[in-house]
């Protein structure tokens, strides 16, 4: 991963390819991708389970 300070991020509402669009996006530019709804799904399931 290029490490130049740039982070990208990609709004909108549901079902118009925004995790298809940062997926290509992050490969095109050598980039990290990160799939914040993931992690806020994961943190959710974590809180109700407890």
């Amino acid at each position: 991963m290029k490490k130049n300070g740039l982070i990208i991020a990609i709004d909108g509402p549901a079902a118009v390819g925004k995790s298809t669009m940062g997926k290509l996006i992050a490969r095109e530019l050598d980039f990290l991708y990160i799939d914040t709804g993931a992690i806020y799904r994961a943190i959710t399931w974590k809180v109700l389970k407890n």
